[in-house]
């Protein structure tokens, strides 16, 4: 073991570092940067060099949110999208790329890139960033397979890149407000948590289309596809109906569950579930079901009670609480939290009544000057971002384990068993069969 045992030594701040040595010299003194950092060291002041890699939808909105720093480079597949040509023309400056690939070997100044393409191209991307030395903001949710979440969060500690996962919530006022109110005990201790949503908006529970479209000119259709299956193009997949289909999207389930559920983990201190089943309208193997019920069991954490956390899609929601006053309506998506003492609904103890008597817990977590801005401060040597992938990894593989228990070829087991996982061992125990579907194979000449 070294002289220096286990004490972690921070390295000093450039402003910390002229501070004190100003105060140590009676003066204020510039000091070259080559001493501070070295030669690659990048002050905190200095503009980052971001690339956006996916802009016909969320990559605009990061954008836009990153623009703090520099846009020096876009790429997306399809150039004749006109979402994509609206942000190739806000940011005229920025070089233009279909390939990421292309566009990472020749834009040696990147310093990080910000990923919103669709699922099944997040956690290649990814990792082919991170392994050149590049910062990694990706979009929710961060993978499409449990086992490229465990990969990704394997290397950005060993690349030693900032990284941050796109749910933004996260950052919110909202989110601490409610984790402070479960902490203070308002409800007592929590030993159930239903969440719904109103997804899916797009088309789920349908075969395969069987007309016959022509490629758009401007469209890389085989980049598009990337690891997944080749299949013609057709509007039913691009530019947005990929998410309900299993070989590019994660469904309702991925699509909204580490948004919904992530106040959840933090509040309820949750990592991995023990077990995990569920149910559905029909499902094949082109798409997700139409609507799904998933149940969580977690087991004890500390002085806290295992909890179960049952999730609801496609219209469905769990039944009306008691304690809601005739009048008020369960909104289109929404969270209870059942406690040993109370209920509480969508952040309010229910009751109002209960609410209005309710004494607000003491503000005691820090708050967030923004969820982009937590990923550029960690860019820049700050602390990780709340949504880093030590966080985000195990919340997507938590959200993923549920699209493994609605798989159609499962189905029939399911119904006479739950699906046990071992996180040590990243694999489910007690049904062999259900560990092929945490990876995936990928298509000819691409890999992790």
């Amino acid at each position: 073991m070294s002289n220096e045992s286990s004490i972690t030594r921070k390295p000093i701040s450039r402003r910390r570092f002229i501070r004190n040595a100003g105060l140590a010299a009676g003066a204020f003194t510039i000091v070259p940067r080559h001493v501070l950092g070295g030669t690659n060291y990048k002050a905190p002041s200095d503009k980052l060099n971001f690339a956006i890699i996916g802009i016909g939808g969320k990559g605009k909105t990061d954008a836009r949110e990153l623009n703090l720093e520099n846009i020096v480079a876009l790429c997306d597949v399809d150039f004749g999208n006109k979402k994509v040509i609206n942000v190739f023309n806000e940011y005229p400056n920025a070089k233009r790329y279909q390939d990421y690939r292309v566009m990472l070997d020749k834009e040696k100044n990147i310093d990080g890139v910000a990923i919103a393409t669709p699922d099944h191209t997040h956690a290649i991307i990814s990792m082919h960033a991170m392994k050149m030395g590049k910062h990694v903001y990706c979009q929710k949710p961060l993978t499409q397979t449990i086992e490229e979440a465990q990969l990704l969060r394997k290397t950005a500690r060993r690349m030693n890149v900032a990284t941050q996962m796109g749910n933004q919530g996260q950052a919110s006022e909202e989110r601490r407000r409610l984790e402070e109110i479960i902490t203070d005990g308002a409800i007592g201790n929590v030993t159930e948590v239903h969440v719904w949503t109103n997804r899916p908006i797009w088309p789920q529970g349908i075969g395969r289309p069987s007309d016959h479209v022509s490629t758009p000119d401007d469209l890389d259709w085989d980049l598009w596809l990337g690891p997944a299956p080749e299949r013609p193009y057709n509007p039913a997949y691009h530019p947005f109906k990929w998410r309900g289909w299993w070989d590019f999207g994660t469904g309702a389930l991925g699509d909204m569950g580490c948004h919904n559920i992530d106040p959840i983990f933090r509040a309820l201190k949750l990592r991995y579930p023990l077990t995990v089943q569920a149910t559905s309208t029909p499902v094949n193997k082109e798409t997700y079901p139409s609507g799904s019920m998933v149940t969580y069991e977690f087991g004890a954490r500390g002085l806290l009670p295992p909890v179960t956390v049952t999730w609801y899609d496609g219209g469905l929601k769990p039944l009306r609480p008691v304690e809601l006053e005739d009048g008020r309506q369960m909104g289109k998506q929404g969270t209870l939290y059942i406690g040993e003492k109370g209920k509480i609904l969508d952040g309010r103890i229910i009751p109002e009544s209960k609410m209005k008597q309710y004494e607000m817990a003491p503000k005691t977590i820090p708050r967030s000057p923004g969820h982009h801005i937590e990923w550029i401060q960690a860019c820049k040597g700050d602390k990780p971002g709340g949504s880093n992938f030590d966080f985000a990894g195990p919340l997507t593989e938590t959200v993923l384990l549920g699209n493994v228990a609605l798989r159609m070829e499962l189905t029939d087991k399911m119904t006479r068993q739950k699906l046990h996982w071992d996180a040590d061992k990243g694999q489910f125990s007690n049904l062999p069969e259900a560990n092929e579907f945490i990876r995936r194979p990928y298509r000819q000449g691409w890999s992790l």
